[in-house]
């Protein structure tokens, strides 16, 4: 026999005990692992979207490929002749020197605006997006809904572009995840608070990406981030000052019909 909390237990009837509940919690696991999955749609899609497309890259020439010239966000147009690139020439001009055209945001690329943010260079660019998009999205797609996750996702990316439209130089090409990975961010802080979880460690965290957005090297687009944390925090507190009635669309589309006014505005200025 053996001590337990209450009496004694003789070893074999634990042994039989455990040999009872092992299929039962296997069952119970797999049933989990199931409904994470399950909860996570959303999430693994636009992981998957963001890995086809990476994958569209590297197949036509990962950092040279020309599909990185159509789908990264420029404010306006390149031309590429051989291994250089020109801004500041017309169609015809680039035409005429016998180099591919590459329309930016100003001469009707809007599609950009949304394109760059599904769009990575290299693997090191797209996993660590790819890693944070794992460990923020569940978390808010469950507690939101999908419907209202996926409209967070998507105008926080769009968020993060118009900012980047706004305050990078004409000729720069800015592509990546990381607005609406910021987006997320910033919903989380608001979920955090708005639930009485606990927003100090989101915010410690947030506090940490914003400083590596700022002195983590070159390369880095602090205008997307901060951007795609505006929005997506303007976002949240749409989405939770209603949470459990429906979703609050006219709110959103006013959100979006102000992005769009600013985008307007920006190509008005710039052509």
């Amino acid at each position: 026999m053996r001590p337990a909390p209450v009496g004694f237990q003789c070893p074999e009837c634990v042994a039989a005990a455990q040999a009872q509940l092992q299929p039962q919690l296997a069952r119970a696991q797999r049933a989990v692992r199931t409904r994470t999955l399950r909860d996570s749609g959303v999430t693994l899609s636009l992981i998957a979207v963001n890995v086809a497309v990476w994958l569209g890259v590297l197949a036509t020439g990962g950092d040279r490929s020309r599909l990185l010239e159509v789908l990264a966000l420029q404010p306006t147009a390149s031309c590429g002749i051989g291994s250089r690139v020109y801004i500041n020439v017309t169609a015809a001009q680039c035409a005429a020197a016998g180099g591919d055209f590459y329309p930016g945001v100003a001469e009707g690329g809007w599609w950009q605006l949304m394109s760059a943010a599904f769009t990575h260079s290299n693997v090191v660019h797209i996993g660590f997006n790819m890693l944070a998009l794992w460990f923020l999205g569940p978390q808010l797609e469950r507690f939101l809904g999908r419907e209202r996750y996926i409209a967070l996702y998507l105008l926080s990316a769009l968020a993060g572009s118009v900012a980047v439209y706004w305050l990078t130089e004409p000729g720069t090409s800015t592509l990546g995840a990381s607005g609406a990975i910021f987006g997320l961010l910033g919903a989380l802080l608001i979920v955090a608070w708005r639930a009485g979880g606990d927003w100090r460690n989101v915010l410690m965290w947030l506090g940490i990406n914003v400083a590596f957005t700022f002195f983590g090297g070159a390369g880095i687009s602090w205008q997307g981030h901060l951007g795609g944390l505006a929005g997506g925090i303007v976002i949240a507190l749409i989405l939770t000052a209603r949470r459990g009635r429906s979703t609050p669309w006219p709110l959103l589309a006013l959100f979006l019909l102000v992005l769009v006014g600013l985008t307007v505005l920006r190509t008005v200025l710039l052509v």
